[in-house]
């Protein structure tokens, strides 16, 4: 999926872009966004998107310099540039320092659409023409550690999917001698203060040494590295030395758990020994798997996978509830909020989740649910939301931040929303999540929120980025597809339960919403 960031010093353009682009269809993902230039640079260098929508006129960083300056930090960065008529001579002169799109104001969908297809295709095809040896080469100034620590990153990131050992020594340094390659993670987790405390320096110092001195010694080549909370390894060692590796693994464990390092826990996840160096991606996705096993299992064990398979309706269940929570999000109800988590929680009991499995449910209904808060400082939110998680060490944990994280929010929106220009909206919104199953009009609405019509219809417009018939036929699709989708509820009931009354206007409007009548839908998503 690759990562945008858009940067406009108006709010509702930003909030307009992320709304009418079907990010999904493209295969992107909205990342972060940025109200002035300096921001916008400082998101490209920290989140290192695939494309960069920006206005030509940005404060703190004129439109020209903040397009080199990107260029010079990503220089494969795909620009759009937004503008009025007025700026288009100085749109030329950007376009022709390697602006790739441009996008005219007033904001149309299908351009704006257009114009990031044909960035993303500029993207993919860079990806697989360009090899990993002309990507590197722009690090030629490296030395041969920062070369291999790259090899790790590209495997993190899969831009590197499909290695050879040729490859690893041409573009990476790493020389494999025949025999195993294995990746195993180190996973410390601990309190986001204690992570971020200068103390924790040591306990990093003192991780790699003990790698040093136990694991080490028995490879024939090793790469040894640190992201975010854990270490990442590649080892790469003779066929018959597996066990003895395996036991020195353990002994780098025990001598970490010895150490009693004050409220940190330790856990080491060991994936699949490969054969030859196709095998790595295989290698690092069983030790991801087997590492979140800790939620579940317990910190301070050796880890590894193959013990069942992952449940194939746990996407559902992420659904499911990123659905619940974008109510609640709607709601702003901090009671709604714990009724959802509540039954989530219970829900999760009863399938029986795996850690992976768990991990990834807490971090996609997180996001999600910020990125519908439709708060200003998105990036910051989701990035400390995703480090937070990535340092609880048990389901419970992990779980309870949510809770905490999702209560912040929702206090933090409601505070923001009680702006006397704002509120009306959030009422709206409120009374229609409720009453959408009802004939509610654009008169109960301003009744409601005490506006006249005209003023509240271009005022819900501004903030939603849609009118108020077109977001409450949103609103009752959306329950529609979900009733479809996990109960059997005949479509008849259900087109009375989502607030039509004739059953062909109901079908007529979802199909022209989804492309599917629906009974087409409960077949292919039921």
């Amino acid at each position: 999926m690759l990562k945008v960031i858009v940067a406009d010093d108006e709010e509702r353009v930003c909030r307009l872009i992320r709304m009418i682009v079907d990010w999904e269809s493209l295969d992107m993902e909205v990342i972060g966004t940025a109200s002035n230039g300096i921001e916008a640079l400082e998101l490209v260098e920290s989140l290192r998107p695939d494309i960069l929508i920006t206005d030509i006129r940005m404060p703190g960083c004129d439109g020209l310099e903040l397009i080199e300056k990107a260029k010079a930090i990503l220089p494969y960065l795909q620009i759009a540039l937004i503008s009025g008529y007025a700026q288009f001579e100085y749109a030329q002169t950007a376009i022709n320092i390697g602006v790739g799109g441009y996008i005219l104001k007033p904001i149309k969908k299908e351009i704006i659409t257009a114009t990031l297809k044909k960035l993303g295709k500029t993207c993919r095809e860079r990806v697989e023409q360009a090899s990993t040896s002309e990507r590197l080469l722009q690090d030629s100034h490296k030395n041969s550690e920062l070369l291999r620590g790259r090899l790790l990153e590209d495997l993190l990131s899969h831009r590197l999917q499909e290695p050879s050992r040729d490859l690893l020594e041409k573009n990476y340094g790493f020389m494999a001698e025949g025999g195993m390659l294995q990746v195993f993670i180190i996973k410390m987790d601990c309190d986001f203060k204690r992570f971020h405390d200068p103390s924790t320096g040591f306990i990093k110092k003192k991780t790699e040494d003990i790698f040093d001195t136990t694991v080490a010694p028995l490879c024939q080549l090793n790469i040894f590295q640190m992201h975010l909370s854990s270490w990442y390894g590649i080892l790469n060692y003779k066929n018959d030395e597996q066990a003895k590796i395996r036991r020195a693994l353990r002994e780098c464990l025990n001598q970490l758990e010895a150490h009693h390092f004050g409220g940190v826990e330790f856990s080491l996840a060991i994936g699949k020994a490969a054969n030859c160096a196709e095998d790595l991606p295989a290698s690092l996705q069983d030790a991801q798997i087997a590492i979140a096993e800790r939620l579940t299992e317990r910190t301070g064990r050796l880890l590894e996978t193959g013990k069942s398979e992952l449940h194939h309706d746990s996407k559902k269940l992420t659904e499911k509830y990123i659905k619940t929570m974008e109510r609640v999000a709607d709601m702003l109800s901090n009671e709604e909020a714990d009724e959802a988590l509540e039954e989530m929680i219970d829900e999760i009991q009863s399938v029986g989740l795996r850690g992976y499995e768990l991990f990834s449910l807490v971090m996609s209904v997180g996001r999600k649910f910020a990125m519908h808060l439709n708060l200003d400082e998105d990036a910051a939110i989701i990035n400390e939301f995703d480090e937070q998680c990535e340092l609880c060490g048990s389901a419970g944990k992990l779980l309870d931040y949510l809770r905490s994280f999702i209560t912040e929010q929702i206090n933090n929106a409601r505070n923001r929303l009680e702006s006397a220009s704002i509120r009306p909206i959030r009422i709206a919104r409120q009374f229609i999540t409720q009453h959408f199953n009802e004939p509610i009009t654009l008169e109960d609405i301003c009744a409601a929120t005490g506006f006249s019509m005209s003023y509240f219809s271009k005022l819900f417009k501004k903030e939603t980025g849609e009118g108020f018939s077109k977001y409450l036929v949103r609103v009752r699709i959306d329950r529609a597809k979900e009733l479809l989708r996990d109960t059997d509820t005949p479509v008849s009931e259900i087109c009375g339960l989502v607030g039509y009354s004739d059953i062909k206007h109901f079908t007529g409007t979802f199909k022209k919403m989804t492309n599917l009548n629906p009974g087409q839908y409960r077949k292919l998503y039921g």
